[in-house]
């Protein structure tokens, strides 16, 4: 209805990397105004040149930029911004109710160390300087556990090498998941690139949750089905 306040307005979207649902049950009135007034003061603008320094692009002083690929609700990213003032924090999500949610969580007081980008994170990260990231997650992504489907799972080379592009020297990539197989694509294509090493000493460590981890729904979904999450880490060369 054109006076539905809890109405989106459609956003043209890229579809290199984002494959599922853009949004799922309608929002409630306020989530829909939180689109449309407090989102556009944290979205980033594609259309305007990258900054030389990416600390720029954050309203904070800070020390350095992470990015999230996929943050769902928004719990793993808000608790990392709140922890970690003097980090920037990217969050992409283009689920329409994920990003509502975690409007709704900061809608008093949105960190001043948080941008956020509601579209397909390859535009992202095309977009970014070269060098520019101290670390980037990706926590239990869409697994398209069909085989016909594995094309379109995040982690693959293309995508490594934007990865590669965009970590400084040093820097983390970080995966969850609780999809075995995904884990195992995951460990071969990090093996496979030139640009990554896993961190991993001994089975504990990618059994272990990442520090500070505050826990996520799908998390809980998974641990109460039975499923037994992983944690990897891999460090650019």
């Amino acid at each position: 209805m054109e006076n539905d306040p809890s109405a989106v307005p459609h956003r043209e979207r890229a579809r290199e990397a984002f494959f599922g649902r853009l949004r799922g049950p309608r929002l409630r009135p306020g989530q829909a105004m939180l689109l449309e007034t407090l989102l556009p003061s944290l979205r980033i603008d594609l259309d305007t040149p990258p900054p030389a320094d990416l600390t720029t692009l954050i309203a904070a002083p800070v020390e350095a930029v992470h990015l999230e690929i996929g943050f769902g609700g928004g719990e793993h990213l808000l608790a990392g911004a709140l922890r970690r003032p003097d980090t920037g924090f990217i969050g992409v999500e283009p689920f329409v109710n994920g990003m509502a949610k975690l409007l709704s969580a900061i809608a008093e007081a949105p960190p001043a160390n948080l941008r956020l980008y509601d579209d397909d994170a390859t535009r992202l990260l095309d977009w970014l300087p070269e060098a520019s990231l101290s670390g980037i997650d990706l926590l239990y992504p869409d697994p398209w556990p069909k085989k016909k489907h594995f094309k379109r799972r995040f982690v693959n080379p293309r995508n490594l090498d934007r990865f590669a592009r965009v970590l400084a020297p040093g820097a983390s990539f970080r995966f969850a998941s609780d999809i075995d197989t995904y884990v195992d694509w995951t460990l071969q294509h990090c093996r496979d690139h030139p640009a990554f090493e896993w961190t991993a000493a001994r089975a504990a460590d990618w059994h272990s949750p990442f520090e500070g981890w505050p826990g996520t729904r799908y998390e809980a979904k998974a641990i109460r089905e039975g499923r037994r999450p992983a944690y990897l880490t891999f460090r650019r060369i």
